[in-house]
Parts: structure tokens; sequence; C-alpha cells
């Protein structure tokens, strides 16, 4: 992790596919600094199977916008050129940038090849249900428009393990390839009975070719665009050890500095637990329960208990490694894991991950920029912003936290050297609320007001420096001593 950094996932799904995202980014950079964002994570850069792809569907993990490929030389998001042009802007502002990498599956094959497979049960991916047949399969990648420039890889069915299409039949199903030493990989996570299997063709980590090109491409990334970090799409249907070895490959390569953020999308801790070991908790990870728990709060209203908010999460048992978020892109309205946070509880939750000491806070562009498609929902840049600007200047230094009562909650970071810290009430009740809080002796006499500006109370510390701040129904208000 970190310190004291905050991360933007600079995309959402609908994000505009005029080619311009890129270029967007390259522009937005400075203004993304002077709002205190201080890395950003890129939507993935590689070219996918249609250009209006959000990037999961990878084809060409060799293409960033520079081949003919797919009907299209650039991806969703621009060219290879105006790619590298942003990366260069975000370092020239100070920003750090994370690249998503999906190596998880491939889609958009050239050619079909005719395999042995065995269907298995949807629910229980170990229970097969069908005696061995023939499928034609999407499983030949030999990239003909990149004509072997960077690497002269091709991929057959045999670095491979499962499928999803029979061309012959035009059947839908879960197909697991047959052959030597097939078969799903044992390290990943257990739901479904083994969750290896996530969509497309999926990749074959026990496959030693596969492992070896995989960590030479991830060099060759590295190298090509000047990354900071990755951000590793799937690793719950990754092969958990090959994570380990390709992030000590990575660091080796790039330097110990080298960030890794991994997505296992589960929430209960265990499951994230035992894959942080078998991965020697080399990545940190995004605190799923964390968005779940903020998503059942927004929904429960007054009935949740806040004091219970941070039960079970990463950030509370692994602070050191716990990437926090509100919301992303597979969450938002319409899309696969939609869960998204009600607006009203929006800010108080932007607040609990952006001003506490703990984690590594992750904004969502659709929070604050906005989201587009058929569901789209008005950016909070305006709650943000005030946040953003508290964490960057005054959120410091030892925390307090009264969390002791199930609708009021509040926490009061003490500050350090010119940082003077904050006082933060969260109300989830239907009448407007105080709580005193201690913010310290030193501050006797001090003005205090809402920085949110959803208050207009001054609070004025008494002599033993504590101060009963308020805050209206539903909202949450940050104080900070008046600048």
């Amino acid at each position: 992790m970190t310190q004291h950094y905050t991360m933007m996932q600079y995309f959402e799904w609908h994000a505009n596919g005029d080619g311009n995202h890129w270029n967007r980014l390259k522009e937005d950079a400075p203004h993304l600094k002077e709002k205190g964002v201080d890395a950003v994570w890129l939507p993935p850069a590689c070219k996918a199977d249609h250009v209006m792809n959000t990037g999961y569907s990878v084809y060409d993990l060799y293409d960033l916008g520079e081949f003919d490929q797919k009907e299209q030389v650039r991806t969703k998001y621009g060219t290879k050129e105006e790619l590298i042009a942003a990366i260069q802007a975000c370092h020239d502002n100070g920003l750090k940038v994370y690249a998503d990498v999906v190596i998880n599956h491939k889609a958009g094959a050239d050619e079909a090849e005719t395999i042995k497979v065995v269907e298995v049960d949807p629910s229980d991916r170990n229970n097969i249900i069908s005696e061995p047949f023939d499928i034609e399969a999407f499983t030949k990648f030999d990239f003909p428009g990149r004509n072997n420039k960077y690497s002269d890889f091709k991929w057959n069915y045999t670095h491979f393990n499962g499928t999803d299409y029979d061309h012959k039949t035009g059947r839908t199903g879960i197909f697991k390839i047959l052959g030597e030493n097939k078969d799903w990989n044992e390290n990943v996570d257990d739901e479904k009975g083994n969750f290896d299997y996530l969509m497309f063709t999926n990749i074959d980590y026990q496959h030693p070719d596969v492992r070896q090109h995989t960590i030479e491409w991830g060099k060759w990334f590295i190298d090509t665009l000047k990354i900071d970090g990755m951000r590793m799409d799937a690793v719950k249907h990754i092969e958990s050890y090959f994570i380990k070895e390709f992030s000590e490959a990575m660091r080796a390569h790039a330097g110990d500095e080298f960030y890794f953020l991994g997505e296992y999308w589960n929430a209960d801790l265990g499951a994230n637990e035992q894959f942080l070991e078998e991965a020697d908790y080399n990545t940190d990870l995004f605190d799923v329960k964390l968005h779940f728990n903020f998503k059942a709060a927004s929904e429960a209203g007054s009935a949740y208990d806040m004091r219970t908010i941070f039960d079970d999460t990463i950030v509370a048992e692994h602070p050191e490694i716990a990437v926090t978020f509100v919301d992303n892109h597979d969450s938002q309205p319409g899309e696969a894991l939609e869960s998204f946070v009600k607006d009203w509880f929006k800010q108080s939750a932007y607040a609990l991950i952006l001003l506490r000491k703990d984690g590594y806070p992750c904004i969502f562009y659709g929070d604050y920029y906005g989201i587009g498609g058929d569901i789209p929902v008005e950016g909070k840049q305006a709650a943000i912003d005030p946040l953003l600007y508290v964490r960057q200047h005054k959120a410091y230094g030892d925390q307090d936290d009264y969390f002791d009562h199930p609708n009021v909650i509040g926490f009061v970071r003490r500050g350090e050297g010119n940082k003077t810290g904050c006082a933060v009430i969260i109300n989830t009740s239907e009448t407007e609320a105080e709580k005193q809080m201690h913010v310290g002796k030193s501050r006797a006499g001090q003005v205090w007001y809402d920085y949110t500006n959803t208050r207009e109370d001054e609070i004025i510390i008494d002599e033993d420096g504590n101060g009963l701040f308020k805050v209206n129904a539903g909202s949450v208000s940050v104080y900070c001593e008046s600048e």
C-alpha cells in the first residue's frame, strides 16, 4: 500500500467509446492531481474482441491499439500512442499509473479447432455430466494482423482448459477440455465446486509455456508503458501460486516498489485470507466485504447498525493490504455484479474510506464524473471534492472512534504537524443528531466548521478540548478548524 495515497478508477462500464478516453485522461491529469488524486487505475488497454468492448474480452495482449485487428487499429479508449502520451501526462503531474491486467481468459479467436471435451455442471464444475465428445472450439489465436511483432507465440487448445461454445452445434455450456495433464487449476475460489472457469476460453496456468509466455508479456507491458503497478482482474479464478510467481517476476523486473492490486470478488474474509496466504501476501486486495456493508447500510437506512460497518472487512483485519472502495464498474447499475450503493449514503461511504487512517481508498469514475448508458447516474464531484480536500490537507494523525450508537457514529483524526485534523459525524437516522467528540485540549477556543457545507454551524471547542458536532438526517458532516 502507498501511504496516504488516493486512487481513482478512471473509467466506468459505459465510458465514451469514441476513442478519446486516453486523450481525456491526458487533459484531466493536472485537475486530478490538484483535487487530491495520487494514482489512476486505467481500463484494460489491450485489444478486445470488439472495439466497443470495455476490455475484459481480451483478444491480443500485445496489441495496445497499434494493429489493424478486430476491424480497428484503436481500442475503445484510443491508440497506443495516445495511451503512452496519457501515461506520460500522468507522470508529469505526479500521478502513479496502474494498468488493468486481464490474463484469465481470451476471446475472439482467429480459428476453431476440433477438440475433445466433457460437459460439466455449471453449478458444480467438478461434476462431469457427459461422456467425452468432440466440439469445434474457438481456441486458435494466431494474430495475423500483428504478424509476429513483439512475440511469435500462438495459442491453441492445449493452452486452455475450458470453453463455453461449440461452433459445430451452436450450443453453449461449460466444456472442460481433455488432454494430457488437463484439469481445472486447484488453487482457485471453491465457489461452484471449482471457480477456475469464468468465461470465454479459459487459460490453463498448469501449462509451463503459458506461464512463461504470460511473464514475458508482463515484462514487455511494463517496459512499453512505464506503468507503476497492475490491477489484476479476476484473481479468484486464476491459480494463486501463479499470481505469486507473476508478481514476483514483475517486481524482480520493475523494482520492489511496483504495485499489485488483486480483484478477489468474494465478501468472505476467510476466502480472501486463504488467497493471500497462497499468494504470499504479494498483492493488495479490494475490500469487497466493505462495499457490501455500504450497500446494506444504504438499503436498510436507520435499521442498519452502523457500529458494525467495518465488521469482517479486510481493512479491519489486514489494513496494510486493503483497497477500500464504494462502487466500481462491475457493481454499477445493469452490470453482472450489480450492487450499487444508494445515492443518499454515497457521501457518507466516501467519508468512511477517504478520511480514516487505514486503507488505500479508490474513487470510482462513475461516482465522480457520472455513468452513461441506459441507466445514467449523475456524478457526485461536488460531494466528493470536499472529502478529497480534507484527506489531502487535514485528515492525518491518530484516530479516535465514536462507534457508540447504531445510527450516529463519528471519528476524530488528531492531526500531525501542520495538518490540523478533522471530526467526522455520520447519521443514518431520519432526524438530525449531534455527538460530543474530543479533538484535543490544545484546540480549546478554536472554531470548527463543516467542510461538506451541509451545516452552517460554528462549533467552538471547549476548554477540555471537546466539541458538540451536529449532522443532518441521513447525512455526513466533516468538521475542521476554520482556515
